[in-house]
């Protein structure tokens, strides 16, 4: 590949951060305005925002990110915003996953380079949904590729936050093709699938993962609706459901639901495996894990 991607790298990176900074202040908005409930009369929480890095084999700098974590706040009990711009050369395990995926040249030149933000959500309301939203820009020397998505993880399902979920995913990939989304949301059905429980883990999204169709552009501009449509999406449900009524039974069924979440992530989830494979930071790898969780 000889076209040089050190303006496009940038271009990726910024948006990610741009997009982290969004999000960050809408959530701690949210904080602010919470004014019902049993946690109303507590102080709102605030992100604490903290540096990742990561090291390669030799020792050396290899990048880094933030972690911006919220915790015990009057909306979300626990949720991270991370973003990351990490390279290096990929280890032999890394390299032998790549080529499996089709990726060239990874015996001959194993550099990489990624970016992305990953946020994960977990509520303080039973009746509020967890929700996970992601996206990414990878690149080696043979190949470059976007992914991503989000998917909505309620304990307690309303059809309507559902139908309204999946209506912002479609009103912001459809200009880029009427075909893209039910085949995004088709392969989040796939994705967020648990095998041993035989069940999703929520109520779906889109996903996509190695988005490369020649035109860098176009599926950059297409990455960033997928990062544009998610508060449009999320916000409406939790504005919502945060100060409906819940009992001890709906937490019960949120902190049995979660499990399922932890199983996913740690079993499953693609990320998670790269990012502990590829030495990034542990703690920022494994924000997704929900703080309090149980099994029956």
């Amino acid at each position: 590949m000889s076209e040089d991607f050190t303006e496009r790298k940038a271009r990726a990176a910024a948006w990610f951060r741009s997009l982290r900074d969004e999000i960050v202040a809408a959530f701690e908005a949210l904080e602010d305005s919470h004014a019902a409930g049993p946690l109303a009369e507590a102080a709102p929480a605030r992100f604490e925002v903290s540096e990742t890095r990561r090291t390669s084999d030799d020792g050396s700098d290899a990048g880094g990110g933030l972690m911006s974590v919220m915790r015990g706040g009057r909306v979300f009990e626990k949720v991270g915003v991370n973003v990351s711009e990490v390279y290096g050369r990929l280890g032999e395990a890394a390299q032998r996953a790549m080529a499996a995926r089709g990726v060239p040249g990874m015996e001959d030149d194993p550099r990489f380079w990624a970016s992305g933000i990953s946020l994960v959500a977990h509520m303080q309301n039973p009746h509020c949904p967890a929700v996970h939203m992601n996206t990414r820009m990878f690149w080696t020397p043979h190949a470059w590729w976007f992914g991503g998505g989000s998917d909505l993880n309620p304990c307690i399902e309303y059809p309507e936050d559902t139908a309204h979920f999946h209506g912002q995913q479609q009103a912001h990939l459809d200009p880029h093709g009427a075909d893209l989304y039910p085949r995004l949301k088709d392969w989040a059905d796939e994705y967020f699938y648990i095998p041993h429980r035989g069940r999703a883990r929520g109520v779906g999204g889109i996903f996509m993962d190695d988005r490369n169709t020649g035109d860098w552009e176009a599926d950059f501009a297409l990455t960033q609706d997928i990062g544009r449509a998610f508060l449009p999406a999320f916000l409406p449900l939790v504005e919502r459901r945060r100060v409906q009524a819940f009992t001890e039974a709906d937490r019960d069924t949120q902190l049995v639901h979660r499990g399922l979440y932890a199983e996913y992530n740690l079993v499953y989830d693609r990320g998670t495996k790269f990012g502990l494979a590829t030495g990034h930071d542990a703690n920022a790898v494994l924000m997704s894990l929900p703080p309090l969780a149980k099994w029956v």
